[in-house]
């Protein structure tokens, strides 16, 4: 295989969508598996929509994702700049080589000229590709155009006589496109801008790219882009176009199917393991039933062999499911780091944690993870920890504590909690059992009724480490608590 030189070249126009990180982690993954260079381009040409936040905010997904690139902007490289609109004289430079050449030619048409043209050409039931009216003009007729104002477009001169261009693409086999259903098309705009199809044959050419993986949305450029290096007479890279992700009604991707920007999935708490672990899984599978894959593991396995010709269904749920897993699994020192923000955002955390507050607060963390699909769910399952006072809403947990036996059992209970010592998980166990004792009870007769009068609800982590984590002055409040209000 020659050396591997790939490329993501995102347009800075909106939020960072999940085709986009997509496309990014398959070129990512082909790098790193075939010891080649990742390159991250800015196609920045659409200078209405284009800015800079958008820049940032890819870069900021791409870092978050953990996909790190050799070359490119802000880390520089031998083939800079890496951004187009910072390439316009090397652009100019190879459309005048194609005028030269023949290969291309200037074009008059005004927007309005080539509109009455298309709906002329539509309303004639033929197709409404550029008709070739500046084809052939002559220098005289140049010159009278331009003493008119008029600025003219360069248009690449599609070969009479080309038939068929076959597309031998990676993923999908061999494609063929009829050279007769493409007209004469624009590469450089009258305001010297490139199109895309242009700036991105020049700049891969320029930046050796060896492997454009790209969506399938791109496979119909791909015949007017081969015209292009072959006109200039340069090596055409290999294509590989991945398919579009769908959402679970099999239509395209779009907000009702869910949130479609990396962002949004940021913010409400997903991993980033567990978002390299989905996308990878959007058209890609290894051969077996795993689903689990480090960044690491899908590095050492990932090949286009496996890249699917199906589309790729979004499916939230299994999102949802490989989050929690995440959640769940990892160590938990690096959930507690990554819950601080949610916590403060919430308002539970409103000072800077101490070393023994942050040791409190990896307890909290490890008895609640595993209720979580993403970590702005915390703020439904600790308040129990943060606030002094209980609410008890189910009607069940209301019955519970009106039961005879709560309160000697709740007296008893508070008592034996603050004589100990210290209120460990383990000494919790040994308090309850003696507490039931006292009071003539034992089992569920003991535990709902107190997890009721210190949760509010009679379901949840086990108590012992509930009552370890609230302390000793917290569980004997709470159990007063419920008797004063005569429960």
């Amino acid at each position: 295989m020659q050396p591997v030189r790939v490329r993501f070249a995102p347009s800075p126009t909106g939020p960072f969508h999940i085709g986009g990180a997509r496309s990014a982690l398959f070129n990512w993954l082909f790098a790193r598996r075939y010891g080649g260079v990742f390159i991250l381009r800015i196609e920045d040409t659409d200078l209405e929509r284009s800015s800079r936040e958008s820049e940032e905010n890819i870069l900021a997904a791409l870092r978050w994702l953990g996909l790190d690139w050799d070359e490119g902007v802000e880390v520089g490289g031998p083939n800079g700049p890496y951004r187009q609109t910072e390439r316009l004289e090397l652009y100019q430079r190879y459309a005048e080589q194609l005028l030269s050449q023949k290969d291309a030619y200037r074009c008059y048409c005004t927007e309005e000229e080539l509109a009455a043209e298309r709906e002329a050409l539509l309303a004639e039931g033929a197709l409404s590709g550029y008709s070739g009216r500046c084809r052939n003009l002559s220098p005289e007729d140049c010159a009278r155009l331009e003493a008119e104002g008029r600025k003219p477009a360069i248009r690449f001169r599609v070969p009479d006589n080309q038939g068929t261009i076959v597309v031998r693409d990676l993923v999908r086999g061999e494609v063929s496109f009829d050279c007769s259903d493409i007209g004469d098309f624009i590469i450089l705009k009258s305001d010297g801008i490139p199109t895309y199809n242009f700036a991105v044959v020049v700049d891969d050419h320029c930046m050796s790219v060896s492997h454009v993986i790209r969506a399938e949305e791109h496979l119909p450029n791909t015949p007017r882009q081969i015209l292009l290096y072959n006109a200039l007479g340069w090596e055409t890279p290999q294509f590989a176009h991945v398919s579009l992700i769908l959402g679970k009604d099999r239509s395209k991707m779009s907000k009702r199917h869910g949130a479609t920007a990396i962002e949004q999935y940021q913010e409400k708490g997903y991993l980033p393991e567990a978002m390299v672990n989905f996308l990878a899984l959007l058209g890609w599978s290894a051969g077996g039933e795993e689903e689990i894959f480090s960044l690491e593991e899908l590095t050492r396995q990932f090949s286009l062999e496996r890249v699917s010709k199906s589309p790729a269904v979004f499916d939230l749920d299994k999102l949802n499911w490989l989050n929690g897993h995440y959640i769940r699994q990892s160590p938990i020192e690096y959930i507690t780091d990554l819950s601080i923000p949610f916590l403060e955002k919430a308002g539970y955390l409103k000072t800077p944690l101490t070393p023994e507050r942050y040791e409190w607060l990896k307890e909290v963390i490890a008895l609640v993870r595993k209720y979580l699909v993403c970590l702005d769910d915390l703020k439904d399952h600790v308040g129990i920890y943060f606030n002094e006072e209980v609410e008890v809403l189910e009607e069940e947990a209301r019955e519970a504590l009106t039961a005879p036996h709560v309160p000697a059992l709740f007296e008893a209970l508070a008592r034996l909690v603050l004589d100990c010592p210290a209120l460990s998980a383990e000494a919790a166990k040994g308090l309850l059992k003696a507490a039931g004792k006292e009071a003539g009870v034992k089992g569920k007769q003991i535990f709902i009724p107190v997890r009721a009068a210190l949760t509010g609800s009679i379901e949840g982590p086990d108590l012992d480490r509930i009552m370890a984590i609230l302390g000793k002055e917290r569980v004997a409040r709470r159990l007063a608590a419920a008797l004063d209000r005569g429960l």
